[in-house]
């Protein structure tokens, strides 16, 4: 079976509020949006952003907390694209987790919770070269 994720799909309580933050922060544009839910193409998959009553709804099922910790990676191509990401979010309604250091593994990340407390780590990686469609290797 083919490695992929073609949708990951984010429960949201306010589609305006969560537009603001992945529009105006991110710089993304919709391809599609309506009244419960919004869709980004992504570098090979598509992000949705759905109300999640109508997600549950769909699901014929109430969202549970997750079991585990999670996040998603935004990678960018330098320590201070990394900085000025954080800072549109933030600008976008976003709430600052963790500011940008760089860890001990290397590279530099922060972390960043969207409107609806979906956690984005924007992160350099110089091992993880990044091509020109904004796809990630993974590099040692």
């Amino acid at each position: 079976m083919q490695q992929q994720i073609s949708v990951v799909t984010l429960g949201i309580a306010e589609i305006a509020r969560s537009k603001r933050f992945y529009a105006a922060g991110f710089g993304w544009q919709p391809v599609f949006e309506n009244e419960e839910v919004v869709f980004y193409q992504m570098n090979g998959l598509m992000l949705g952003t759905w109300l999640q009553v109508s997600l549950e709804a769909d699901m014929q099922q109430t969202a549970n907390a997750p079991p585990c910790a999670a996040s998603y990676g935004h990678n960018v191509p330098s320590e201070a694209e990394v900085d000025a990401v954080i800072g549109r979010l933030v600008k976008s309604g976003g709430r600052l987790l963790r500011a940008a250091d760089a860890p001990p593994h290397g590279g530099y990340r922060g972390y960043v919770a969207d409107p609806d407390e979906h956690v984005w780590e924007i992160a350099f990686n110089p091992a993880w070269p990044i091509d020109a469609e904004g796809r990630v290797t993974f590099g040692l």
